[in-house]
């Protein structure tokens, strides 16, 4: 599996980091893993904004859109 990790400040010096992600799963709960390429940058408790953007749905897939 690939991912692309692209790394921006903008003006107020807030870090933004735009990663494009396959969702995981982990027991019954679908997950987004963090590249270990920023674990220094986001440690346990950081606080976050997520926006996510579908780019690709699998039709088959269990309690996803059809």
């Amino acid at each position: 599996m690939s991912e692309q990790v692209e790394r921006r400040k903008n003006s107020t010096e807030k870090k933004k980091f735009t990663i494009t992600k396959k969702i995981a799963k982990h027991g019954s709960q679908s997950i987004i893993v963090i590249p270990r390429i920023l674990e220094s940058q986001l440690k346990p408790g950081t606080v976050v904004q997520l926006d996510i953007d579908v780019l690709e749905s699998l039709n088959n897939a269990s309690g996803g859109e059809k």
